[in-house]
């Protein structure tokens, strides 16, 4: 549903917008809700609330008495922010996710299908260059499976 990649600025308000073509599937879809959380890899996630509640219901089902699935589930869920965007569609990141993300003013917002990922423009690019190498063998790897 979401791809590509798109180069914003967060505004003096700590807003962002959503890029155009993420705007457009929003208006589409008719989606008025998503969830905002710590990701992985130092960026940030986006779900749309029907999304949301799919990957909701994956990491509830994990025993609470194991204790990598307690560790995972308290950052990630403490994290987590229901987010509406305006009339322009623009979100407010709340400042201790833009610390976690180390998200400045410079930012890129990537589609990643399922969900929506936020990078400092600064990590991304380290992410990027560091990943780009190995993108064949990874993908020989994990498509094999």
């Amino acid at each position: 549903m979401f791809y590509g990649e798109y180069a914003h600025i967060i505004d003096r308000k700590g807003r962002i917008i959503l890029p155009a073509k993420f705007r457009q599937i929003v208006k589409e879809k008719g989606i008025k809700k998503f969830y905002l959380t710590r990701g992985l890899d130092k960026c940030l996630f986006l779900f749309t609330e029907e999304e949301w509640r799919i990957q909701e219901e994956k990491f509830k089902s994990r025993s609470f008495t194991h204790p990598d699935a307690r560790r995972f589930n308290r950052l990630y869920f403490s994290g987590a922010q229901e987010v509406i965007p305006d009339a322009q569609g623009r979100i407010l990141i709340p400042q201790y996710l833009k610390a976690f993300a180390e998200l400045k003013k410079e930012i890129v917002i990537i589609g990643v299908s399922n969900r929506i990922e936020i990078w400092s423009k600064l990590l991304w690019k380290e992410f990027y260059e560091n990943s780009r190498p190995y993108f064949e063998e990874t993908a020989e790897r994990i498509l094999e499976q």
